[in-house]
This record gives structure tokens, C-alpha cells and sequence, in this order.
């Protein structure tokens, strides 16, 4: 059962994830960190959130990751991501990592379906040029497009005419959906798979996981009794706690920060 948190209410939920021996705070980038925006490259994650990553990452024994759809390269260019920051990206659905202090190298240069894919974009590209508002993105693993700026009614034939060419082409490559986005990859990695590789890998006691929209559903669904997971925003979800929105994220997250740095050691 998913309850409402609004900032300033007690939560017993809250306090055990901030009270866990070691802490994993993995967020979803698009419309967690950052408001959702009609141009892909230009979110960027809000103030209140960066100022709250800020406060967890001085804690000990607290990571925090961001997870998302995004290639790994695209994901450091909105996240502002440099070879110094102190917060681990999994990318491509968790196909793709970079961890402080390792390289952080594109995992996709040796990707067998990379011809593919360029061919894909290439017959593709002109089929949508004709979807005012509709935009191409290439991954590295895949291809996403943004329905996002484009009428609906718009967006729907072009999604339309995108599944057609990947039924005749690519038939065997992941299909996923989000909020106004269709994507392909050829991958099958989701954030479910994130989630388990970063657990071993920082040896969370509790992971607090936090995510918008469909594809973060597969993360939350393979959360434990000690872990937290967090909705924003609107629909269905298996996350035991909602928000309203990246700044009540920010909110949630102080709250977490403020009580891990008072509990006793």
C-alpha cells in the first residue's frame, strides 16, 4: 500500500532507511532529480537536490547513484558529472556504470548490434522529420524517441510507425515506454538489474530508490523489507511512499541526511 509522505510528517519508514548500517540512496535522474523538460539534454537536476546529494555523500557509509535509461554518457553531461564527483552512475537501464576513482570509459564500443542501430537511425530519421515535435535520440545501447514537445495525437502515429520499422528490423530488441518516450534497446538489463549490482557492489543494508515513471518500476518491484522505495508523482506503483515532485524528493532526502547524521555511531 503506497501512503503520501509530505514534508515535516514523521515517518517510520524514513527513519529506519536513515538509520540502516550502510546506506544506498539510488535516484532516477529525469523527473526525480530534475523536472521533466521537452528537451532532453537539458535537464538538469534542481538545487535543493544537489544541495541534499551534497549532505548525504559527507555522511559515512552513504552512496548515492543515480539510475537511469540514459546512456552513461549522456547521463554525465546532464548530471554534471565529473572524474572527481563522488556519486556512482548506472546507465542504459544498468547496462552501463561508472564508479568514483574507476574509469568511467563508454561500456557500448564493442556492442554487436551498433551497425544496427545506426542503420535503424538512419531509415528512421526521415520517417520522423515529418512528426513536428518528435525527436531521435541515439544510445548506446538503443534508440529513444521524445514525444515530449510534439502534439499527442502526434506523437502516437510516429510511435506507430517506429514499432513498424522495429517489427520488420530489430523484432528481437527490448521494447520499453515511459512518460511520452519510446525506447528500444538491445540490451535486456532494466533497473531492477541496477539495483542488485549496486547492493553487492557498495554493500547496502538499505537502498532508498527513488524513480518517476515506468521503467523504474522494475527497481522498486525487487526492493526489501530493509529498503525504501519512493513514487513522484502520479500512477501505479509498488514504491510504499509518494511525492509530489523532485522538490519534495530534495525534502525527503535533508530529512534522511539530517537523521543519519545524528544517529549515534
Amino acid at each position: 500500500m503506497t501512503r503520501d509522505w509530505h514534508p515535516g510528517s514523521a515517518d517510520p519508514a524514513v527513519s529506519a532507511i536513515a538509520r540502516t548500517e550502510t546506506l544506498l540512496v539510488a535516484l532516477d535522474f529525469d523527473g526525480t532529480a530534475s523536472e521533466l523538460v521537452t528537451e532532453p539534454m537539458s535537464a538538469r537536476a534542481i538545487p535543493a537536490v544537489k544541495k541534499a546529494i551534497a549532505d548525504l555523500t559527507a555522511l559515512p557509509r552513504t552512496t548515492v547513484a543515480f539510475v537511469s535509461g540514459r546512456s552513461l554518457v549522456h547521463l554525465r553531461e546532464i548530471a554534471e558529472h565529473d572524474d572527481e564527483s563522488s556519486i556512482v552512475l548506472a546507465g542504459s537501464h544498468g547496462a552501463q556504470y561508472w564508479y568514483p576513482g574507476e574509469s568511467g570509459a563508454d561500456a557500448g564500443v564493442d556492442d554487436p548490434d551498433r551497425a544496427l542501430r545506426d542503420a535503424l537511425l538512419e531509415e528512421l530519421a526521415p520517417l520522423l522529420s515529418g512528426y513536428p515535435g518528435v525527436e531521435l535520440e541515439s544510445k548506446t545501447f538503443g534508440i529513444g524517441i521524445h514525444g515530449r514537445p510534439a502534439r499527442q495525437e502526434v506523437e502516437r502515429e510516429a510511435f506507430r510507425v517506429v514499432d513498424e520499422v522495429f517489427a520488420r528490423r530489430a523484432r528481437h530488441w527490448r521494447r520499453r515506454t515511459g512518460d511520452r518516450i519510446l525506447e528500444y534497446s538491445s540490451r535486456d538489463e532494466g533497473k531492477d538489474t541496477a539495483i542488485a549490482v549496486l547492493r553487492e557492489r557498495t554493500g547496502a543494508t538499505g537502498i532508498l530508490f527513488a524513480g518517476d515513471d515506468v521503467t523504474d518500476e522494475d527497481a522498486l518491484r525487487v526492493l526489501t523489507g530493509d529498503d525504501l522505495g519512493v513514487r513522484v508523482g502520479p500512477g501505479e506503483t509498488a514504491a510504499a511512499l509518494r511525492v509530489g515532485s523532485p522538490q519534495q524528493i530534495a525534502e525527503l532526502l535533508e530529512v534522511i541526511a539530517s537523521e543519519r547524521a545524528a544517529r549515534p555511531e
